[in-house]
């Protein structure tokens, strides 16, 4: 099993190259799904998010308001620390799970925002970090999720810089153009690296 650490920051386009790489075969567990599902109403991580963060994050019908709680979070680092505190574990736990449950000549890829942030490059035989220029991810930050240019900087600039980023990438795609271009980057990296790498892996354990 070849695992794939797939990172990039907020607006570089990380979920267009993990979901071209699932169309060409890879089994991709999502961090972010995954943080959505710890949270969901009468799951133990709601509770706890809730009893950290007060009742105010919650919508009328109990669930989670995303959008008051990423106010809250990316204004301040210690509630972003305490709040990766409570929800970090519970998705390291069932990303373990569904690793373990995935084919053994499986090309796994974990799709993970924060690879570097957290630290957890050395989980992976590749890391690979989609990365595009901080103008161009405010700019689609602004017309894709209507942000404001200012709420768009302060969500990049509170993740890792690009130099941090390429300290431990192992392969930088960038995603600066068309979406066309990033899935051309996509499929080269499939075929000339992660299938053969894959392939010399599972040699070498049979």
């Amino acid at each position: 099993m070849l695992k794939i650490g797939l990172t990039g920051g907020i607006g570089a386009g990380k979920s267009t190259a993990a979901r071209e790489l699932a169309r060409l075969g890879a089994v991709v567990i999502d961090a972010d799904r995954i943080a959505r599902d710890v949270v969901e109403p009468g799951t133990p991580g709601l509770a706890a998010v809730v009893a950290a963060f007060g009742p105010g994050i919650l919508r009328a019908d109990g669930s989670l308001d995303r959008a008051a709680l990423g106010r809250l979070v990316f204004a301040d680092p210690d509630a972003r620390r305490r709040l990766g505190e409570i929800t970090h574990p519970l998705v390291g736990r069932e990303s373990a799970r569904r690793e373990a449950a995935a084919p053994q000549e499986a090309i796994v890829v974990h799709d993970v925002p924060l690879i570097v942030e957290n630290g957890l490059a050395g989980r992976y035989n590749l890391v690979v970090v989609v990365g595009a220029d901080e103008d161009v991810r405010v700019g689609r930050l602004v017309r894709d999720r209507g942000m404001t240019r200012e709420e768009a900087l302060a969500r990049v600039r509170a993740q890792a810089t690009d130099e941090q980023r390429r300290a431990v990438a192992d392969v930088w795609l960038d995603n600066s153009g068309t979406p066309e271009e990033l899935v051309q980057q996509v499929h080269r990296l499939w075929e000339e690296r992660l299938v053969p790498e894959n392939e010399r892996l599972l040699a070498t354990r049979n």
